[in-house]
């Protein structure tokens, strides 16, 4: 049975280029015609173009595969509902092959010069030169033509996603042009979501093309995009009978110097829904947390043994030590001690910094639950992986 948990689950995947091409072929296998998703493909992106726009000229810029047939499609479309449209094909029709091929021959207007030249009078372009399978950096014709993309005020929707633009890992080959409406199909990209990539993509439509569901079970994808769907199911409610302590204790260690991120963390720890929030607060700054923290208990300490003290509690079963907490032998020292709890413990910014220089130490000492939360610098300072942002979170984890 396919239960509503694992519909939405399924509807969070991300799939590289490369898997969705295994989707593609598992698809026409079980009997989807690629003309057909095509078909499907174009008509949807000429739908979020009329539902995002009102009626205006339009260029379509096709490239020479099938995204450039998807293209074909969408010029189609929109030139039946009245639309002006104009087509600019990079390269010779005679040279497309397979479902492309089909669709431009489809297209019965004319075909503009692919250069910037095209671009004149356009209020949409839509953007169907290259998906996001490009294994090269854009040149020649088509970086030339981005790049005029780029300098012009004309809004863009890129189908699949703006060219240029690696599907895999959000970086950019070369050039891409930023678009207003990104339409994609099936499921999105990581490159839909990692910066650079995000920031390129706009708003983003997932179109149903009549892929079925079930080719993700021979994929396996291995990432999804955060949202509910992916642990609604699992998060611990608050029952009608349950008090404090049985939603956890959180303990956040502040620092000296810089008292406004541990403050924050322990607000966002109460938000989170912890039954309680004590924040261990360095004596000399003590009446500071005191006076402006209401939604926590904040304790003085001033020696390592009084942290170990506040540790001793078990029920402070989640700790957190980083934001604001300084650099140096004394935070690694607090972050060892809890790590040697073996509770569930976040360590951030100075806590994950401390240990630039034995990280070795850290990794040994973290056999616990424990999740690190380092921004870029913070992440190359403990590990040294080249590679893109899901590559070395995992070489990390």
């Amino acid at each position: 049975m396919i239960t509503r948990t694992r519909i939405e689950h399924s509807n969070l995947a991300l799939l590289t280029p490369v898997q969705m091409g295994e989707a593609d072929r598992a698809a026409e296998a079980a009997g989807a015609r690629g003309a057909t998703m095509m078909e499907a493909a174009g008509g949807a992106v000429a739908v979020a173009i009329g539902e995002l726009w009102p009626m205006r000229p339009v260029t379509v810029l096709c490239g020479p595969g099938n995204n450039g047939g998807d293209g074909f499609v969408v010029a189609r479309h929109l030139d039946a509902a009245g639309w002006p449209v104009k087509v600019a094909l990079l390269g010779a029709r005679e040279k497309l092959s397979g479902d492309a091929a089909r669709a431009a021959s489809m297209w019965k207007g004319d075909l503009a010069p692919f250069n910037p030249r095209s671009l004149e009078g356009a209020g949409v372009i839509v953007d169907a030169i290259f998906g996001a399978g490009l294994s090269r950096p854009l040149d020649g014709e088509a970086g030339i033509l981005v790049e005029a993309m780029k300098s012009r005020c004309i809004p863009i929707c890129a189908v699949d996603v703006p060219s240029g633009l690696d599907g895999a890992t959000g970086m950019v080959r070369g050039a891409a042009a930023p678009a207003e409406l990104t339409v994609t199909f099936f499921r999105k990209k990581p490159g839909h979501l990692l910066y650079p990539g995000r920031a390129l993509c706009g708003n983003i439509v997932v179109a149903d093309i009549g892929t079925p569901v079930s080719v993700l079970d021979a994929i396996g994808p291995n990432t999804w995009e955060n949202g509910p769907g992916l642990w609604l199911d699992g998060y611990p409610w608050p029952e009608a009978e349950s008090y404090k302590y049985k939603r956890g204790e959180v303990l956040v260690l502040g620092g000296a110097a810089i008292t406004g991120a541990s403050r924050m963390t322990a607000l966002a720890a109460s938000r989170a829904g912890a039954g309680m929030v004590t924040l261990a607060a360095p004596e000399a700054v003590w009446s500071i947390y005191a006076t402006s923290l209401t939604n926590a208990i904040v304790r003085s300490f001033k020696s390592a043994s009084d942290w170990q003290a506040l540790l001793a509690d078990k029920r402070r079963n989640v700790i957190a030590i980083g934001p604001g907490a300084g650099v140096g032998a004394l935070t690694r020292q607090y972050v060892l001690a809890a790590l040697a709890t073996k509770r569930a413990t976040v360590l951030d910014a100075d806590a994950l910094t401390s240990f630039a220089e034995a990280p070795e130490d850290l990794f040994r000492a973290a056999d616990g639950p424990c999740v690190m939360t380092p921004h870029a610098g913070e992440f190359m300072r403990l590990f040294h992986f080249e590679g893109d942002k899901l590559e070395r979170a995992r070489a990390a984890a």
